[in-house]
């Protein structure tokens, strides 16, 4: 288990992950309204469990990785939106 300043700690193979902000504007300079702000799918990981016995972890903390739209759970910690999901939602680390 990674050290991360929030009091979180992820158990087995779950990933605390803090989500990027939605884009405000279009490639085209065009500024998007909040009501039609797309849920961002990508994020920086804050913390990992510490895998299960026959899985190792992948992840890590500082890693960017991209994940399903509707994957994880949203909570608030510290007043910081964050999502807890497994690793096997997240798709890549780019």
């Amino acid at each position: 288990m990674a050290k991360t300043n929030l009091n979180v700690k992820p158990l087995a193979d779950r990933v605390l992950v803090e989500p990027a902000p939605a884009e405000t504007k279009t490639a085209g300079g065009l500024i998007i309204p909040d009501t039609a702000k797309e849920k961002p799918m990508k994020g920086k990981v804050l913390a990992v469990g510490n895998g299960k016995p026959d899985e190792p972890m992948t992840v890590k903390v500082g890693d960017t990785v991209l994940y399903g739209k509707y994957a994880g759970t949203e909570i608030q910690v510290e007043g910081k939106d964050l999502l807890i999901m497994r690793e096997s939602d997240i798709y890549a680390i780019i």
